[in-house]
């Protein structure tokens, strides 16, 4: 087969993919190559990957040590059906439980983040006997159908045409939306959310409900970190109510705060944590669900009526092994500790800069802006499901200056390879200072959005 030009790449994309989350047809950039935390187009461009694709390659793209393993367990043996123990699967099962700590006892594999919150909920169902999911309009949880009812955005709406049943959302908190300081009344914001949910579970009758799923902290909608105290007290509503606590760390896994899970940033400890993207560096589609003892025990008396063709697949569990290998002999937690306050003082010097910038979240390597016309009167650049939202625009500007990331409705994303060094974030992160200029000029001005 002859290498394509790319222009072919991009015509046959806008030809023959059904792009996800986008119309048919739509251009995309032809990526011929990608190294570290850079990639290039056709036309030799380089861009920073400041985004980690979809916040998936936490070790950057081409990481050597990751592709050997991958090659040489290709040469060995590629796939094995669930049923057969395999030495990748069983190693990295054992080391993921350990890394979990606690009581967590054993994982089902799956093949990506929406399967993994998809046989959460089918296992909280079959332990407690009970119907009901109870997760957060400001939320994603993935595209499968019950994922999606779970997931609070826009997304879900489609898989709602026939729906599923059982699924119950509840308003979750964001301190600078809602009003709040943190650091002054976000205690307050926590008591009357909780408070609030706490009724909502009442009336829903706590007797009904299997799980509360959340994201650990809400990923593609804006990065947003709880106040304090909430996520404890949705623990003990849990606790109270016999409800099992899911916590979804597809993207906010494997280092990305700092810690090897973004839960334990909390006084908490969930019954199944849900992952993906991190855990093989994106290089092999794998995840997974990581159940404490109680669970375990469970399904060590009943059936597990989940299943899937490429559970623990070995190809895939060879590349999580060589990742957390990377993680662990790399010191990838001390470094994204220190990389991310390097980010965070960053971020806050553009807040205190910039008239779109009302909020800035940052926890490891782990960020966000909230982006806004009215700083005073903290007025985002687009409401909730905006179809105009001016934001796509920005992510433009800087994209042509060759930093690469994403975001939603008023948030821009920052997120980048957990490798990324200090010299790497000076050259990079003065592009976010000249484009937001820009949008200070073109959005924040009287007569604008």
């Amino acid at each position: 087969m002859k290498k394509l030009t790319g222009k072919e790449v991009t015509d046959y994309h806008k030809k023959y993919i059904m792009q996800s989350w986008s119309r048919s047809g739509t251009a995309a950039i032809p990526v011929e190559k990608a190294e570290g935390i850079y990639f290039w187009d056709y036309d030799g461009k380089k861009y920073a990957d400041m985004s980690s694709l979809l916040v998936c390659s936490n070790l950057g793209h081409g990481n050597k040590e990751i592709a050997q393993a991958i090659q040489k367990q290709a040469g060995e043996l590629c796939f094995m059906a669930p049923a057969y123990a395999t030495e990748q699967k069983s190693l990295l099962a054992k080391r993921l439980v350990e890394l979990a700590g606690h009581d967590f006892s054993r994982v089902f594999f799956t093949n990506g983040g929406a399967d993994s919150n998809e046989n959460a909920i089918k296992m909280a169902r079959m332990v407690t006997g009970r119907s009901k999911i109870m997760s957060c309009y400001r939320s994603y949880h993935g595209a499968t159908l019950g994922a999606s009812n779970a997931s609070g955005d826009w997304r879900r709406f489609a898989a709602e045409i026939g729906g599923a049943n059982g699924f119950v959302h509840f308003m979750n908190p964001n301190v600078y939306e809602d009003g709040y300081t943190r650091g002054v009344d976000e205690e307050e914001c926590t008591e009357k959310y909780l408070k609030a949910l706490d009724l909502q579970i009442r009336y829903e009758g706590g007797e009904n409900i299997a799980a509360i799923l959340m994201e650990s902290i809400v990923g593609a909608n804006g990065v947003i970190i709880p106040p304090k105290g909430y996520m404890e007290g949705v623990r003990k509503l849990c606790d109270k109510y016999g409800i099992l606590m899911i916590c979804d760390e597809v993207m906010s896994g494997f280092y990305r705060t700092g810690k090897a899970f973004a839960w334990e940033n909390f006084d908490i400890v969930p019954d199944m944590i849900t992952f993906a993207k991190g855990v093989t560096n994106a290089c092999v589609p794998l995840g997974g669900v990581i159940v404490n003892k109680r669970i375990a025990e469970y399904f060590e008396e009943n059936v597990l009526q989940c299943g899937l063709t490429y559970s623990g697949h070995t190809l895939a569990c060879a590349a999580g092994n060589a990742a957390l290998d990377y993680y662990e002999n790399h010191s990838i937690a001390e470094h994204v500790i220190e990389m991310g306050e390097i980010l965070r003082q960053y971020m806050l010097e553009m807040e205190k800069k910039h008239k779109c910038v009302g909020e800035v979240r940052c926890i490891g390597l782990f960020a966000a802006f909230e982006m806004v016309k009215d700083k005073e009167r903290r007025i985002p650049l687009a409401e909730y499901h905006q179809s105009d939202s001016v934001v796509p625009q920005i992510i433009a500007e800087l994209k042509k200056r060759g930093f690469a990331t994403f975001g939603r409705e008023s948030n821009i994303n920052v997120c980048p390879p957990l490798i990324i060094t200090k010299d790497e974030l000076e050259e990079y992160l003065p592009i976010l200072d000249e484009v937001f200029t820009w949008a200070d000029e073109k959005f924040c001005q009287t007569g604008g959005v």
